[in-house]
């Protein structure tokens, strides 16, 4: 078995195991369920995160339109399911549960980046309606 003699190839690996064991022991590239999503406080955020800048782009595009009534009116409720994957970042997928402007319960699907590296960086990549009708609560 040939040993690795780059320093910098050898610095890379090490970096790349401890980043992945550091975040749940998931490998990057691969998704992975996070359990106890309702006491999970990070998760619950970023569901909370989502939502409101959700309804933030919706008023800007109302804005951009002329008409901004009735626009981002989504009350946040809670994650009721996620999954992450390790990619340059954390992305997490989540099921967020959200009440309308007419009081009705729905789940929608959400995509986050967060840069851990970078204080407070996330993004919000997606947000709509989810079409999975298995969600667990």
């Amino acid at each position: 078995m040939a040993l690795i003699k780059s320093p910098a190839v050898t610095l890379a690996i090490v970096l790349s195991l401890l980043f992945a064991s550091a975040y749940g022991g998931a490998l990057v590239g691969g998704r992975t369920a996070i359990k106890d999503v309702k006491t999970n406080k990070e998760v619950q955020e970023l569901g909370r995160f989502s939502v409101e800048e959700y309804n933030r782009s919706q008023i800007r595009r109302g804005r951009r339109a002329g008409n901004d009534a009735g626009a981002g009116d989504l009350r946040f409720s809670e994650v009721v399911e996620a999954e992450k994957q390790v990619v340059s970042g954390i992305k997490y997928y989540l099921k967020i549960s959200a009440v309308a402007k007419t009081g009705e319960q729905r789940i929608f699907d959400s995509v986050v980046v967060v840069k851990p590296w970078l204080h407070d960086s996330k993004e919000l990549l997606g947000f709509a309606p989810s079409t999975d009708r298995d969600v667990h609560f």
